[in-house]
């Protein structure tokens, strides 16, 4: 089994849609409109075959979890740009860029290598590789 896609709610669509493609190059499928119950999304792809749906419709409550802390329910998703070089790279594009990196990059415990960053909605997105 395979994950298809995660899903995340915003009021930002074009922000966020612009926000993966540019640093994480997904690519963009046809925007989906339905009229009824004013709901808009994107599929972005990336190169694994997984996939990211944003959504956007009004009256959706904000989200009230503390993105500094541990919740219960999905805290993050993780991006493999490829290498730890990697992870170094779109880790500095993104501070200079003024997005905030809430976890500078590291050797985990499991011998992995991450960062983590806030997008433009708060969502923790993990940069890692092996």
């Amino acid at each position: 089994m395979t994950i298809d896609h995660i899903a995340i709610w915003t009021y930002n669509l074009e922000g966020m849609r612009n926000f993966y493609m540019h640093y994480f190059d997904a690519s963009s499928g046809h925007a989906y409109y339905n009229h009824s119950r004013e709901f808009r999304s994107y599929f972005l792809s990336f190169n694994s075959g997984t996939r990211l749906e944003i959504m956007e419709m009004p009256n959706v409550p904000l989200n009230r979890n503390n993105t500094m802390k541990q919740y219960t329910g999905l805290i993050h998703f993780a991006i493999n740009p490829g290498s730890r070089q990697k992870v170094n790279e779109v880790t500095e594009r993104l501070r200079a860029d003024g997005f905030r990196i809430i976890g500078e990059p590291r050797v985990t415990g499991d011998n992995l290598y991450e960062s983590i960053i806030l997008d433009p909605d708060g969502n923790r997105v993990e940069l890692m590789a092996y």
